[in-house]
């Protein structure tokens, strides 16, 4: 029988994620960090590969990977230099996929008053992924360069249990693609070994209720709009 009061719990967490886009100063306890990192290891990944490696950045660590990003994306001719290391978005986009990006983009702009034409606050406000959003810790997920398609699937479940777990404690997330175009500053940075590739970023923290982009929360497709049922 299903315990109708532990899904109600699991349920709220699911439903209650949402991109954070401005975070409280207010730290988050290590033990904190290190319980949902530990419930998300549970996430099922093939013959228990284990695929993820995370990079847990706070106070000067945090900082230090803050101003060295920036550095270059304030500066149009380093940014040039820079680009994904993988590709995250189609080549060629299609309904409704390309709709619903554009809505996204035009809600969150809309509530930020930028206008479309206003391409520096663009930029500024795009950057803004590259200080976590001002939360007090930041992610960073890399893989093992050898592992295959099949792991990067696994990887998404354990991004999506990182943020379930996190709303369980009253914390928020936002996941971060962002954050691979700078792939090689962060490997500077961090030090990491050439085996390892950026896979995306995360910012944690508390959300800051008094930031108009806060409210923003992005239309889902009903059950019927993407579920096909076949009994016969």
């Amino acid at each position: 029988m299903i315990d109708t009061e532990a899904s109600r719990l699991v349920d709220a967490a699911i439903i209650s994620r949402r991109s954070i886009r401005a975070f409280l100063p207010n730290p988050v306890a290590r033990e904190d960090i290190e319980a949902i990192l530990g419930a998300a290891a549970r996430a099922p990944s093939g013959t228990n590969t284990q695929p993820w490696q995370v990079h847990v950045l706070t106070g000067a660590a945090r900082q230090r990977l803050v101003d060295a990003v920036l550095a270059v994306w304030n500066d149009p001719e380093q940014l040039k230099q820079h680009s994904e290391e993988y590709a995250y978005y189609p080549t060629q986009w299609t309904s409704p996929y390309i709709d619903r990006r554009r809505k996204v983009g035009w809600d969150l702009y809309g509530l930020l008053e930028i206008g479309k034409q206003d391409k520096a606050r663009m930029h500024a406000q795009h950057g803004r992924n590259f200080c976590f959003f001002d939360a007090p810790v930041g992610l960073i997920f890399t893989i093992d360069r050898i592992m295959a398609q099949g792991s990067w699937l696994d990887y998404g479940m354990f991004l999506q249990n990182i943020m379930v777990a996190a709303r369980g404690r009253g914390l928020d997330t936002c996941p971060q693609a962002a954050w691979m175009q700078f792939h090689r500053v962060i490997a500077r940075e961090l030090n990491l070994a050439d085996t390892q590739m950026v896979v995306c970023g995360m910012a944690l923290g508390y959300a800051d209720p008094s930031k108009v982009e806060n409210t923003l929360v992005t239309e889902r497709e009903p059950v019927a709009g993407f579920a096909r049922f076949i009994d016969a």
